[in-house]
């Protein structure tokens, strides 16, 4: 998309920036005293709402209860934890999180099946439920204001509430991820709210990531979930760090049609676009932000027949080990880069391919040329490292998004669980 049209505006306030959202995170004790590890998101009122989820075989228990309680495409709260990804524990772990959206439901007098629950962090280990209910009890406090009549109003909570439910999402993560934007529409404006997490076991098909979306905007749950399964495939579906796909990973999204506007013509196609560069830029964010990363690489295919074709070599080239550590050493092999193209189960004729680090030109219909290896490698010794390919047999084009693969990945993924 071009940053040029863009009408939309950036502004503070991360998922709670949307009318009639509130956010909160708070320490549980779940990772350790002094971190945020359960979060809160709430809606004054019953939202649409849609999800995307892992395509993992072996799914988290939180995950199938946030799809079961999905399938009216309503909700109107979302509680995060991480720490601990309640996968992969039996019937304890379905207890847990059944646990959790009734107590956030108990608290924000919601129904149970508006409660959305999401977890990330170590598989396998039961989870400590009593301390995240506990964080739940106290994200509720925090979020409510006083008890009149019977009524529970939530109050307003600084920009800081915000920004601490993005904290508590994160497991190693180095940087938060949130960002709002607002659109001016006929009749008013409404505001797109997200935050995401994700740093290690990163794949297409979604890794352990998590992303959460609000807007105030009135839109219908099959039209949210068209949309956000639309974005998603340009966007978290195209980012990778290291080639494993989790079982926790989703991304949801809530519309409370708080602003009053509902959406048609010119003011949805610019709505689409907004969300679709949320989603982009949040995968970017998880790139950058790959466990251990030095660089953060993009790499573009033109010339495609197929979308999905240009998508598949994308990914592939940001998804090899070879080329990553190519990445990381500064070693302009671009050999690996179309190896790993064409194995990526793509349509292509290699004889007709170019290759280009940056603006050098590395190869020509499928042939190496010289080139300067001194501006190679100051190519390579930038922060942000772009790859492009021409297949020249089409017009289509996609963009994936990762990182080099450096010692540090290895030293936190050796021992994350202990």
């Amino acid at each position: 998309m071009d940053s040029d049209n863009k009408v939309w505006k950036v502004i503070n306030g991360g998922v709670a920036a949307p009318k009639g959202f509130y956010a909160v995170g708070v320490q549980a004790g779940v990772k350790s005293r002094d971190k945020y590890d359960v979060a809160l998101v709430f809606s004054q009122v019953q939202a649409q709402a849609a999800g995307v989820y892992t395509r993992n075989l072996v799914k988290a228990h939180p995950l199938y209860l946030t799809q079961h309680h999905l399938q009216n495409g309503l909700a109107q709260a979302i509680v995060i934890n991480s720490g601990n990804a309640n996968a992969c524990v039996g019937a304890s772990g379905d207890q847990a999180a059944l646990a959790m959206a009734q107590v956030v439901a108990m608290f924000l007098a919601v129904h149970v099946e508006d409660v959305l629950v999401a977890s990330t962090g170590v598989i396998g280990v039961e989870m400590p439920i009593d301390r995240v209910l506990n964080g739940i009890r106290a994200a509720s406090a925090e979020l409510l204001g006083d008890v009149v009549k019977g009524i529970r109003e939530p109050k307003e909570i600084s920009e800081d509430g915000a920004h601490r439910a993005a904290l508590a999402i994160m497991t190693t993560d180095t940087t938060v991820k949130e960002r709002a934007l607002e659109l001016p529409c006929q009749g008013g404006v409404i505001r797109l709210g997200g935050m995401a997490k994700g740093s290690g076991m990163i794949h297409p098909n979604m890794g352990t990531m998590l992303g959460f979306l609000t807007t105030d905007a009135n839109v219908a749950a099959s039209e949210l979930q068209r949309i956000l399964r639309e974005a998603v495939d340009e966007s978290f579906n195209m980012v990778t760090v290291d080639g494993d796909t989790s079982t926790n990973d989703m991304v949801l999204v809530l519309a409370n049609g708080a602003s009053g506007l509902m959406l048609s013509g010119e003011d949805l196609l610019n709505f689409e676009k907004m969300v679709k560069m949320m989603c982009v830029e949040l995968a970017q964010d998880i790139a950058r932000d790959g466990e251990g990363a030095s660089k953060f690489m993009e790499v573009t295919v033109n010339g495609a027949k197929t979308k999905e074709d240009a998508r598949k070599i994308a990914r592939s080239i940001c998804g090899s080990s070879l080329v990553k550590t190519a990445l990381f050493g500064e070693d302009a092999n671009w050999g690996r880069i179309f190896t790993a193209a064409g194995y990526a189960g793509a349509e292509f004729n290699p004889d007709k391919v170019d290759i280009l680090l940056g603006d050098l030109i590395v190869a020509l219909a499928g042939r190496g040329v010289e080139f300067s290896e001194e501006k190679a490698k100051e190519i390579l010794g930038f922060k942000d490292v772009h790859i492009s390919l021409n297949l020249h047999i089409g017009e289509e084009q996609a963009t994936a998004w990762g990182c080099d693969l450096t010692h540090e990945y290895v030293t936190i993924n050796g021992s994350y669980r202990t």
